[in-house]
């Protein structure tokens, strides 16, 4: 449980913050949201998330592009028939959750990272509609999405409050490498701040307050 808690949340803030660095104008508009919120205060607070809108849609269109946990196991408690397929009793079947996050008849431009298409967006990280399952759903989902939403909200409003995030010379925001290793959890394939393999990029934090 310790592992999953930790392992997922630090997955998805490589991965959001790499989309923001990759987008400057999305990591623009997140930094002013958190300049205003802040009110001249140095950090976030974890009461101020609530009136974060933009930070909420920001970490879901991350999520959605990249699912911490891409495959989610069920068994089945009695026998069906889906799309053609006899699926006996007893079953362990695997839902594809990365690509329910990236399907194109359900999210326009689905590879795309548009944190705006959850604005003024009634879709929470527990969908009712079943078209994004970042946490699972029903009784067996995560019971941790609470306490990984708030850590992952609060850790990301104040890196991009305090920091701003520089490329070194010669690389290009297009030049960012987004592939990913493929496992129980999501990784970036290239790490986005450390050096510990050739393809990192090692980002250059300017310290903002």
């Amino acid at each position: 449980m310790f592992s999953a808690g930790t392992d997922t949340t630090f997955t998805t803030l490589e991965w959001t913050l790499s989309e923001l660095i990759k987008h400057p104008p999305a990591m623009k508009k997140l930094q002013q949201e958190a300049t205003i919120i802040a009110e001249g205060r140095s950090t976030i607070l974890e009461q101020d998330l609530e009136k974060m809108q933009y930070l909420k849609a920001v970490v879901k269109e991350s999520m959605r592009l990249h699912t911490p946990v891409p495959l989610i196991p069920r068994e089945t408690t009695e026998g069906v028939e889906l799309m053609g397929y006899d699926i006996p009793v007893g079953t362990q079947v695997l839902v594809n959750v990365w690509a329910i996050g990236r399907d194109p008849t359900v999210w326009e431009d689905s590879n795309k990272f548009r944190p705006e298409r959850f604005l003024d967006n009634s879709t929470e990280y527990k969908s009712l509609h079943y078209d994004w399952l970042p946490f699972g759903a029903g009784r067996r989902g995560c019971p941790g999405i609470q306490f990984a939403t708030t850590i992952i909200e609060l850790a990301l409003a104040n890196m991009v409050h305090k920091f701003d995030f520089e490329l070194p010379n010669g690389v290009k925001n297009e030049d960012i490498d987004m592939s990913e290793t493929y496992g129980i959890t999501v990784h970036k394939k290239s790490s986005l701040i450390t050096g510990g393999c050739e393809s990192a990029i090692l980002v250059v934090a300017h310290k903002r307050y």
